[in-house]
């Protein structure tokens, strides 16, 4: 029987922010299992509908950079020109790190969280996904892993996450 290597609460935290804050890091540490390693033939894949990983990535940078701006109580929805590879995590990452800080600030959120969470997090988790996905098509996939047991915390949402505890 498998057991979680860390003692976890049986009960949902109560303090919605590091509800949030573990989301944020969670979304992180999925997303740069997909940005290790991937090289020139999964960055340019194309199933034919022009939404390369590249591109997917960008629109993720750009999801975080929203979310950001609806927690100060403005909604500018801008779309990004993808850049390099590299420069696409490093804005992912920045702008899960700028994110990361207002909700550890304690200061109130010029919206309502549940929106944030239902909204462009979970469309940038949802793009995760999808990367996923893309890889194993494009021939490069990655290993599985228990993600129940991945060393995910709170505040590290940089491009620094942990190894995988228990790949398949």
């Amino acid at each position: 029987m498998f057991q979680v290597p860390h003692p976890l609460p049986k009960e949902p935290p109560v303090n919605e922010q590091l509800f949030f804050r573990h989301f944020l890091a969670t979304l992180a540490y999925r997303a740069a299992i997909c940005f290790r390693d991937a090289d020139e033939a999964f960055i340019t894949y194309d199933t034919g509908n022009g939404k390369t990983p590249l591109r997917i990535l960008a629109h993720m940078g750009d999801l975080v950079d929203w979310t950001l701006a609806l927690t100060k109580g403005k909604a500018p929805w801008q779309a990004a020109t993808p850049g390099t590879w590299e420069a696409e995590v490093a804005r992912f990452h920045g702008s899960l790190e700028r994110l990361d800080a207002v909700l550890a600030s304690g200061e109130p959120l010029g919206t309502d969280w549940t929106r944030l969470l239902q909204g462009p997090l979970a469309d940038a988790m949802t793009h995760v996904g999808q990367l996923a996905i893309l890889r194993r098509m494009a021939g490069c996939p990655t290993k599985g892993e228990s993600f129940s047991a991945a060393e995910i915390t709170i505040g590290r949402v940089g491009a620094d996450q942990a190894a995988p505890r228990r790949p398949f």
